[in-house]
């Protein structure tokens, strides 16, 4: 059964269309992987499913969760499912993040506005949050703020925050590319582990096609706002049918090659 359905999803901007009929289903604690290029129409699916889509975007379409319209609804209506029902991890986790307030609050929030926690205990299942997402010495994250933390301490209180409210469906936004590569791996590795914890389904956007076949079970490709390439992650990868696929996974791979490697 599919939590999400997307259907023929097209967001126009300045009389151009940067999604171009897009259409997927993701099922109940299904893991999909959304992969492109800069510009390819990937983020701003992703954006157009939560009501994030920039105002002077012309959005169209049908967007369902779990049987119910999405696309129409006024911000009251996309806030009651954002951090509920739905969560996103963003990109850059130094923007994602409020700088002057302590973290421990942040993750506490969501708590409290959708599931009606009082201060202190919002503010202990933060600290238990903080521990589940692998941070060192929970108690001091929370008491601080974003810029006392690394870039991957970051995004986890970000992980975090996204899952307090244990959702449905989880939007991954290129959550990895602001870090380094050994990071990059923990956070992937993190992520995966806790969306079959909770059985969360998962949709995962990146540029890297090698970086997200350990984590979802099916991609979809995505050029120039249209959708190219879908099937089984291990059947994309072992044997692409598009020639835009292939050039992603070869670039892939040479930027996962050693320095020498890749100079001889």
């Amino acid at each position: 059964m599919s939590l999400l359905s997307v259907e023929d999803l097209t967001v126009e901007i300045g009389g151009r269309r940067v999604v171009d009929g897009v259409s997927f289903d993701v099922a109940e604690r299904g893991r999909l992987g959304v992969i492109g290029e800069s510009g390819s129409g990937k983020t701003m699916t992703a954006l157009a499913i939560v009501g994030l889509a920039p105002d002077a975007a012309t959005v169209s379409g049908r967007v369902r969760l779990d049987g119910s319209d999405l696309l129409g609804r006024d911000d009251r209506g996309y806030a009651v499912l954002r951090g509920s029902r739905i969560a996103v991890v963003f990109q850059d986790p130094r923007t994602a993040l409020n700088p002057v307030m302590r973290v421990g609050r942040q993750i506490s929030e969501p708590l409290r506005l959708h599931r009606g926690l009082r201060r202190r205990d919002a503010a202990a299942a933060a600290v238990d949050l903080c521990d589940r997402v692998e941070l060192p010495d929970p108690e001091r994250i929370a008491r601080a703020y974003p810029h006392q933390l690394s870039g991957g301490q970051r995004q986890r209180v970000g992980i975090a925050m996204a899952l307090a409210c244990r959702p449905e469906l989880l939007i991954a936004d290129e959550p990895t590319t602001a870090l380094d590569v050994t990071v990059q791996a923990e956070v992937m590795a993190l992520l995966s582990q806790l969306v079959v914890e909770d059985g969360t389904a998962l949709l995962f956007i990146s540029h890297d096609l090698a970086l997200v076949s350990g984590v979802v079970d099916d991609v979809l490709v995505m050029r120039d706002g249209g959708i190219v390439e879908r099937g089984p992650v291990a059947a994309v990868t072992a044997d692409p049918g598009h020639t835009y696929t292939r050039q992603l996974l070869d670039a892939a791979r040479r930027t996962s090659l050693p320095a020498e490697e890749e100079v001889g």
